[in-house]
């Protein structure tokens, strides 16, 4: 943390260093982007806009130029400051700073000005202008104000980084266009974990920094978990003396880290005292970035136990974690009233040190055993007619939940506080999947959506071989800019509760600030597009060439970042004139070639370098990789091309399969590849809840030997093997016969993921022009399986016919 052992100390000290810093990031946005942008006339902005058009010539900041702002508004006042002492910081020149008036209709300046017609504006849009003589930039609210001025910033050159003489001033040159722009979504936020790590509040603003300077608007501050408790109360001091603190193991891994022994010094912690609090508020506040804190309820607050364990059901004694804690059963005791006492008393300080209207409650992964043992919960059940325990954590959240509604503040939680019900006012997380929003906004709640598919940062984002420690997972710069916040099985209407989505950093892996921005920016910089630009603005190609101007941007400001997966991307698609399968390859590193062989030999630096689409006319084994100064960045994608009767041949789907695994889409299942352990890969297409149910037309009748379809099974990821595949055979599509089913003998209770084949030998003669294939979900998951009741899944890559 080398920018945060040199600060200043004091508050002088830090507002110097603050002001510093938001000038690098704002101009962060000055890095190469206007060279890039004059070299190719493409302009980098990200998020991208949703309306521009390039014009010809420049306007010039010099040291003549003025800042104008529109009277009497002290945000369009604060917003133009913020410009004008970042060109000075970066060696600019001092602009005028002052009111506009009449006279100033030809100034060579930077005005920042209310349209006339404010109808037409969002209340976070903006439009931006800049002809040869002025830039102009309007706006309804200071939020629109502030846009603008960052996509201003985004189009200055990136000289600042190069030292100046002594005595001299730079100017820039900015590129003449008109911007017309504002977000989809109204939160766009980023999640951060102190709990399991803590970091200083230095380094907390300027990650509020970075989430602003990509249009970001919510900063999601999970202060308090087993781990940690990082927040001063008053009221209850040893909650910080305490629940702050725990033993130092962190020269052991965090699943295998032994508790506190009696008398051990706990000395690996922290916390924000109420003064930072207001000064980190404060500074966001300043960048439009409403803070959102978490106070966890009824679980994850083993570290209040610790300092207070009366509110616990077993009265301890507990000591603070320091690493994993699983199954974690040390919960609030749900039937003692002192609890709700304290934890009220606890979200009054909380409310007064933040204005949000939102208060995070968490809500998730309570483990009930203690209820269920516990005299004072099991009367609290009886006293209110509850019907079991689920329903006692219902009765909690919809405690806590009056109280904060009492106080004209919202809850939010994670989307286990949908069990049971919730008032209208409440607004759901949904981090299991998409299924928590989709349950929420049918019900009329609010949702954000932060499913770990898609938005968790702490799951790898490239080969886990050659990136830190992760917990688990892959989650790559495609697939978060490839992500989707509405559901698809909403309406119109329900739509409309979807808020936008939130990328969550949670830390158990990522100890530093260094690792934090590593594995966060690149990714937040890819959902910022997301939840911001128009939904037929994005395209992965156009963002990430837009992306290196970004990371030059990330150099400047000597942020620690990944540049995405070094992991090549197969496809496949049929040439029914040649009667031949194209393969293509890519991947996220547009400027590396990729080099591979079709043999199953691995490429070397020699190897033949993919120009374009490439025939294959019969069974391949792919392998290709990325090289980069001969050396090959990560493993080699490996991928068996199987060419067989229904390779391309169109299918037509009785049964859909769900958006969130349609692997390639329509035809995933002839396309000739295969998928792999990881039923994450991208080639498995998954059915929840429902039968596979498709029937492939071959385009003419001809003999058919067998049919086969591969199955995946995880039970620990909810994907069970069919129960029975049924195939089926017909020459006119209508009536089937030859119909024969090959049963299921596996064991469901198998651990280890592993593929199962479905193969069904036809007697010789057999002929058809349809194959039909039918494969039976088991429907719920099983009485013993953690997911008990829930709809299970079944995985298929290919359908093989010989």
């Amino acid at each position: 943390m080398p920018y945060i052992t040199s600060l200043a100390t004091g508050a002088a000290g830090y507002k110097s260093f603050a002001l510093k810093q938001f000038g690098l990031l704002l101009i962060f946005a000055l890095s190469f982007a206007q060279i890039f942008a004059q070299e190719t006339n493409t302009i980098n902005i990200v998020p991208i806009p949703a309306e521009m058009k390039l014009k010809t010539g420049q306007f010039i900041i010099t040291p003549q130029t003025l800042m104008l702002v529109s009277p009497q508004d002290k945000n369009l006042k604060q917003v133009a400051q913020f410009f004008a002492d970042h060109l000075r910081i970066m060696g600019g020149p001092e602009l005028q700073l002052r009111e506009y008036a009449e006279t100033d209709k030809k100034a060579l300046a930077v005005i920042l000005a209310f349209p006339k017609d404010k109808t037409k504006f969002k209340p976070e849009g903006y439009e931006l202008k800049v002809t040869p003589g002025q830039v102009i930039v309007q706006a309804v609210t200071g939020a629109g104000f502030f846009y603008g001025i960052q996509s201003l910033i985004q189009l200055l050159p990136a000289d600042y980084c190069t030292p100046l003489k002594t005595g001299k001033v730079r100017t820039w040159a900015v590129p003449c266009l008109e911007i017309k722009d504002h977000p989809r979504f109204p939160y766009r936020g980023m999640h951060l974990d102190v709990s399991r790590h803590f970091f200083p509040k230095e380094f907390v603003m300027r990650y509020i920094d970075l989430i602003a300077l990509y249009k970001m608007n919510t900063f999601h501050w999970h202060l308090t978990d087993d781990n940690g408790w990082r927040i001063e109360i008053k009221k209850y001091p040893k909650l910080t003396e305490i629940g702050a603190w725990r033993v130092d193991r962190e020269n052991l891994p965090w699943g295998e880290r032994p508790a506190q022994k009696p008398g051990e010094p706990a000395t690996y912690g922290g916390f924000y005292t109420q003064d930072d609090i207001r000064e980190v508020v404060a500074y966001a506040a300043q960048r439009y970035v409403t803070i959102i804190p978490e106070i966890e309820m009824p679980a994850h607050s083993v570290e209040v136990l610790t300092a207070y364990p009366q509110f616990s059901c077993t009265g301890g004694p507990f000591t603070v974690p320091p690493g994993s804690y699983w199954p974690n059963t040390d919960i609030l005791c749900a039937g003692n009233d002192s609890v709700f006492t304290f934890l009220q008393d606890v979200m009054t300080e909380v409310m007064g040190l933040f204005p949000s209207v939102y208060l995070h409650v968490g809500g998730d992964e309570a483990d009930k055993t203690n209820w269920k043992k516990c005299p004072k919960c099991q009367a609290r059940i009886k006293a209110e007619g509850l019907k079991d325990e689920k329903e006692l954590q219902s009765y909690f959240i919809k405690r806590m939940e009056k109280f904060i509604v009492s106080k004209g503040r919202k809850m939010i939680g994670w989307d286990e506080i949908l069990e049971g019900g919730l008032a209208p006012e409440a607004t759901v997380m949904s981090w299991r999947g998409v299924e928590g929003g989709i349950a929420a906004a049918r019900q009329g709640h609010d949702a954000i959506m932060t499913p770990g598919s898609h938005c968790y940062f702490d799951y790898y984002q490239a080969n886990p071989d050659s990136e830190p420690k992760a917990i688990g997972g892959l989650t790559t710069l495609k697939k978060v800019y490839s992500y989707e916040p509405v559901p698809g099985e909403l309406s119109a209407k329900e739509a409309e509760h979807i808020l936008g989505a939130q990328g969550n950093v949670w830390t158990e892996f990522i100890p530093s600030t260094a690792q934090v921005e590593y594995m966060a920016v690149s990714r937040m910089i890819a959902l910022a597009e997301v939840v911001w630009s128009p939904k037929q603005k994005r395209d992965w190609k156009s963002f990430r060439l837009r992306m290196n101007s970004q990371f030059k941007r990330l150099d400047c400001m000597k942020v620690n970042y990944c540049k995405g997966s070094y992991r090549v991307g197969i496809s496949t698609s049929y040439d029914p004139k040649g009667n031949q399968m194209m393969v293509s390859f890519d991947s996220e590193q547009p400027d590396v070639p990729i080099l591979y062989t079709l043999d199953g030999n691995d490429p070397t630096n020699k190897s033949k370098v993919y120009a374009g689409p490439i025939s294959i006319v019969d069974n391949a084994y792919i392998k290709a990789g990325l090289y980069v100064d001969g050396n090959l960045k990560e493993k080699f994608t490996e991928m068996p091309l199987i060419s067989h009767l229904a390779i391309g041949k169109p299918v037509k789907y009785i049964g859909n399969y769900s958006y969130r695994y349609p692997a390639s889409g329509i035809g995933a299942l002839t396309d000739g590849l295969r998928g792999s352990i990881n039923h994450r890969d991208g080639m498995w297409q998954g059915f929840l809840g429902n039968d596979l149910e498709v029937v492939i037309d071959l385009g003419k009748e001809m003999p058919i030997n067998s049919v086969q379809t591969n199955f995946l099974q995880n039970q620990k990821s909810w994907i069970f093997l069919p129960s029975l595949v049924e195939y089926s055979l017909s020459p006119d599509g209508k009536k089937f016969h030859s119909i024969n089913e090959v049963l299921n003998t596996v064991s469901p209770k198998e651990t280890n993921a592993f593929i199962e084949p479905f193969t069904f030998q036809f007697n010789q003669g057999t002929t058809a022009r349809y194959v039909k294939v039918k494969a039976k979900n088991p429907g719920k998951c099983p009485p013993w399986h953690e997911g008990a009741g829930e709809d299970c899944w079944i995985f298929a890559d290919e359908i093989v016919v010989y």
